[in-house]
């Protein structure tokens, strides 16, 4: 049996950088830690009680989505992937497609792809085609942005309102130290878009960036109060939350040291919504 818990959210790579090379502009030492493979993963993970886990594509590898293609092969149970598609490319929707029957649910975006500032960053047009695509299929566009970046995401949505689409890292609230409430007043906002959903994570980097996190309660409170826990997903953002801090730190936040929030309410945060969004082919 499998643990219980989903991490939505997890890099994973390897050194064996002759079978899995590096995209251009990146190099060995950009590794760091210079290994979290798959396995590494799992053993790190499954003593939390987390059996199964998202894998993002890591930019080392930019659009080759080799890796986590062959991991999930690998462990088809506890696996399934977060690829990354060229959005300049002449036919992103075709990439996506091809991609899903491979164990990918979702498709990371964000301002850097598309090489458009943040106030514009998804006029692109491939950006439209992967829109149209999502919302045919059923696939997720995890959003990697600072709230800047939110009002874009307004309009594809209100364009493509079918289109499921994921803010990862709480939309970054809170990375500079600072959780203003116009940032998460706007992030909330997007609640008003029923296939909007938060991954709620990322601890390690937001806020006062200390365990046990409880700083960020108020926030995680209200992000949840706004989507409702069903649109909320936990994850790690794994190796990074374990570089100076401990993975079981990010689970106990959600597991232990938010009192109220019922038990329910956990387990959908935990798992279920990763299930339902992530998992669920």
């Amino acid at each position: 049996m499998l643990e219980p818990y989903i991490d939505a959210h997890s890099h994973v790579w390897t050194p064996d950088v002759a079978h899995y090379p590096l995209a251009a502009g990146f190099k060995v030492d950009d590794m760091k830690p210079p290994s979290f493979t798959a396995d590494e993963l799992l053993k790190l993970c499954r003593p939390s009680g987390v059996g199964r886990v998202n894998l993002i594509q890591m930019s080392f590898y930019e659009f080759d989505n080799s890796y986590i293609l062959d991991m999930i092969k690998l462990y088809p149970d506890r696996f399934v992937g977060t690829a990354i598609v060229d959005p300049l490319s002449p036919a992103p929707d075709k990439a996506m497609a091809a991609l899903r029957p491979k164990g990918v649910r979702a498709f990371r975006i964000q301002p850097r792809y598309g090489k458009a500032p943040p106030a514009r960053w998804l006029g692109p047009a491939g950006y439209d085609a992967m829109f149209a695509e999502a919302a045919r299929t059923g696939a997720v566009l995890s959003c990697l942005i600072d709230p800047d970046g939110l009002p874009e995401v307004d309009r594809m949505c209100r364009k493509h309102p079918e289109s499921p689409v994921i803010i990862d890292h709480l939309c970054r609230i809170g990375v500079n130290g600072m959780i203003r409430d116009e940032d998460v007043e706007l992030l909330c906002s997007m609640a008003k878009h029923p296939k909007v959903l938060v991954k709620v994570g990322a601890f390690y980097a937001l806020g006062k960036k200390s365990p046990p996190y409880t700083d960020l309660v108020p926030l995680i409170e209200r992000v949840v109060r706004a989507f409702g826990v069903r649109r909320c997903m936990w994850e790690s953002d794994c190796p990074f939350q374990v570089v100076q801090h401990k993975y079981d730190e990010s689970v106990a936040l959600v597991r232990d040291l938010m009192p109220a929030m019922s038990p329910a309410d956990k387990a959908w945060l935990l798992g279920k919504t990763a299930e339902k969004w992530l998992f669920t082919a």
